[in-house]
């Protein structure tokens, strides 16, 4: 990060701008805007600024700017077509500890203008760090579709009423979970409608609903996918917003865990094959202990909670204990690595039927139905089998499948970070063996990998 997004407060603080062109009107309305007190030195006074003079009662100086200038100004901003100035500008500024601004010089700036999106008291705002001003003014137009100016109007009602709800709501953890309510739910959806006295009304019986509410935790059992934040369920990501707190395990990356909520408690429960940080029994009794104390608790898991993700067993802790619980279905790694490697699972011409198994090892041995996997014409789709693949493929073989069965291993897939190794059967433990091959992996058996070469879109480096 750059630059620190900060807001300052400039309500009838001292600002002075260098320049009188339409730059420098442009950075007086917005100055003005935030209720600045606004001194404009220019040696030519143009129009822009001075229709500007009497509306935001501009102190206007007529003269060459000159490094005494500066003092007694908390912001200064350099809008002018002289470099020389503009140098002189910024070093003053710079030694003075006043902040600065010089209009298309980045390196000069020790603060820049973002793009903004004013819905006051709501303010968002957009900046590129100077790389890509229209890039930003872009973005910020496509917020501008998505927040309705009725957000203004919604949070002026709640500024109304934050000190009552304060005096109702103790718990600082509840009053968000009001004002979450509050913002997502029929008041607002008044405020936009322009019904403002209903939209009061309702305010105040919700917040007498409060007043004497037990708090309730909750659990959300989340699928996070394959690896790609972006294949995230909206529903997801609506609800990691709202956590208080995020249990996740070692196949959630640090991209997905940083769109939760800033402020969430972070709990790591991965399971590495012979590197548990919990036991699964002792997970559940964390999610069902964290709902009881009143938190709305995200358990976060790679792929699809109900695929290999124990998420029923956590499930049946919560159900016995009465916590109420939502189940949000994750795109699981077989769908996900199988598409961006560009094998389909099933196809009308090699595999009318697709098998997901777990390849994990149990006292060193794999027990599957392998007489049913060996079957032609289906697809085998192994989670966890990097560290028993030589005995998944001797098995195959030994139960009939042929040697020159096709098969791939997908690492990381969907992530940037994805690689496809393909090859056969009988010899497919000794092609990964040299390979520095890093989980989470996937493996696809069967002829529709020999589609891979022709339908790979998503990372076009097979590997042989």
């Amino acid at each position: 990060m750059d630059y620190f997004p900060v807001f300052v407060k400039l309500q009838d603080q001292p600002c002075l701008v260098i320049g009188a062109g339409e730059i420098a009107a442009r950075k007086i309305e917005l100055l003005a805007r935030a209720g600045a007190k606004i001194t404009v030195i220019a040696n030519d006074i143009r129009h822009p600024v001075l229709s500007l003079e009497k509306t935001y009662q501009l102190t206007i100086i007529q003269k060459t700017f000159s490094p005494e200038d500066v003092l007694g100004f908390r912001l200064v901003i350099s809008a002018t077509d002289n470099r020389e100035t503009n140098q002189l500008v910024a070093n003053t500024a710079e030694a003075q500890n006043i902040l600065v601004n010089v209009v298309d010089s980045p390196d000069l700036c020790r603060f820049i203008f973002p793009a903004i999106i004013d819905r006051s008291p709501i303010i968002a705002a957009v900046s590129s760090g100077g790389a890509a001003p229209v890039l930003a003014r872009l973005l910020r137009a496509k917020i501008e579709t998505i927040i309705p100016p009725a957000y203004g109007k919604l949070a002026q009602l709640a500024e109304r009423y934050r000190d009552d709800v304060k005096k109702f709501i103790k718990e600082p953890s509840q009053r968000r979970i009001f004002w979450e309510n509050i913002f997502q739910g029929s008041v607002a959806e008044l405020v936009f409608s322009g019904n403002d006295q209903n939209a009061e009304h309702q305010l105040q019986h919700m917040l007498h609903q409060q007043k004497d509410a037990e708090i309730q935790g909750e659990v959300y059992l989340i699928g996070a996918g394959p690896g790609a934040p972006d294949l995230l369920t909206f529903r997801a990501l609506r609800l990691m917003q709202q956590a208080d707190v995020i249990v996740y395990d070692h196949l959630v990356s640090p991209e997905i865990i940083d769109l939760a909520r800033r402020d969430s408690e972070k709990i790591y429960v991965g399971k590495q094959r012979d590197k548990h940080t919990l036991p699964q029994e002792s997970i559940n009794t964390l999610l069902a202990d964290l709902a009881k104390a009143g938190k709305r608790v995200v358990r976060l898991k790679g792929g699809d909670p109900f695929i290999f993700g124990r998420g029923g067993e956590e499930i049946e802790t919560l159900m016995e204990q009465g916590i109420n619980f939502q189940v949000v279905p994750g795109i699981t790694a077989a769908s996900g690595c199988s598409a961006y490697a560009g094998i389909p699972l099933t196809h009308r011409d090699y595999a009318q039927s697709c098998t997901f198994v777990t390849g994990h090892l149990k006292d060193n041995s794999i027990n599957l139905n392998w007489t049913q996997l060996a079957k032609p014409n289906q697809t085998i789709v192994i989670y966890m089998g990097l560290v028993g693949l030589d005995k998944i493929c001797q098995s195959l073989i030994e139960h009939g499948s042929p040697k020159d069965l096709p098969i791939a291993l997908v690492q990381q897939g969907t992530t940037v970070n994805q690689r496809v190794v393909t090859g056969i059967l009988e010899t497919f433990a000794s092609t990964i063996a040299g390979l520095d091959i890093k989980p989470p992996t996937l493996i696809i058996i069967g002829t529709v990998v020999t589609l891979h070469d022709k339908l790979n879109w998503f990372n076009n480096k097979p590997i042989h």
